[in-house]
């Protein structure tokens, strides 16, 4: 296996793990990956959502297992296969799949983004479509299929509230994020938190090209004071323009934050060699907020 990439920063590339369920094929972001280990018997978890096939403790540590196709709604997994035991938004957890068929390294321009037929706001679990061969490869949404099933491990919202009577602020701030319901949320929290003149875009290149333009009239100072940005995106990742931003000498004063699932010990050495001013992960937005008021009172 090549893991070159793992060491890279701002390549704009990424390692999908293809495994399969049934006849489909799915991927996955090599970056959530702790291990993958045959599949083995776990403990039943009474009164438990029915995509939780149970926990067990492979080298001393709890884990949930998590049944994809019960989650996808294929049926049931039965006692073949793997688990691909995931970690992300600081969470441990196992995914029971058919069987894994390679890694691929790809740029993020080559994942197609799901139009509004495949996913909506609310319901969809996927995040891109990449094209290998004659078959086509869905990256799902790991995280909003754990949401779903335990909806506490989402974003929560009622860190924001003690920040909900401050005075409305003009700062302008960019946040590139993909989802459009975690875009919203971060958006709704920032607002109620006093932070209102605020960009949204989808991904990487929508937020750099909203920079650029900036740079060329003259208004960086009037349209960009901050950046939050995911890293998992179509097009451009939030590394890649975590990179841009930082080596550009009219650009790298301007604070970044990486809120992402994704940051873990690992990235966040990635994040730092590139310049990010704070990371965090996802369910943290009360400490959004906190960064904010420290970065823009810097």
């Amino acid at each position: 296996m090549d893991t070159k990439i793992l060491l890279e920063n701002g390549t704009n590339e990424l390692e999908i793990l293809e495994f399969r369920l049934g006849d489909n094929s799915y991927g996955i972001n090599v970056a959530k990956i702790r291990e993958i280990i045959p599949y083995q018997p776990v403990t039943p978890v009474p009164n438990a959502h029915p995509s939780i096939e149970g926990i067990f403790m492979p080298r001393e540590t709890m884990i949930t297992a998590v049944s994809l196709k019960n989650a996808l709604q294929l049926g049931d997994s039965g006692e073949t296969g793997l688990f691909i035991i995931t970690n992300f938004n600081k969470l441990d957890v196992a995914f029971h799949v058919d069987a894994v068929m390679g890694i691929h390294r790809v740029s993020w321009t080559e994942i197609i983004k799901p139009d509004n037929t495949i996913n909506n706001d609310q319901d969809g679990v996927s995040t891109g479509i990449i094209k290998f061969d004659e078959r086509l490869v869905i990256i799902l949404d790991f995280e909003k299929i754990v949401t779903d099933i335990s909806p506490e491990t989402g974003l929560k919202m009622s860190e924001v509230d003690g920040f909900a009577e401050r005075a409305r602020t003009q700062v302008p701030i960019l946040i590139a994020e993909d989802s459009h319901l975690l875009n919203k949320l971060i958006s709704d929290a920032l607002t109620k938190s006093g932070y209102v003149n605020l960009c949204r875009t989808e991904n990487g290149q929508e937020a750099w090209d909203y920079i650029q333009k900036a740079l060329e009239e003259g208004e960086v100072e009037n349209r960009v004071a901050l950046v939050i940005t995911d890293i998992e995106m179509p097009l451009m990742d939030g590394h890649r323009l975590t990179k841009l931003i930082k080596t550009n000498d009219a650009l790298k004063h301007i604070p970044v934050i990486i809120f992402s699932s994704l940051v873990n010990d690992e990235m966040r050495v990635k994040g730092e060699a590139l310049g990010a001013d704070a990371q965090l992960s996802k369910p943290e937005i009360g400490n959004l907020v906190k960064e904010i008021d420290r970065l823009l009172e810097k």
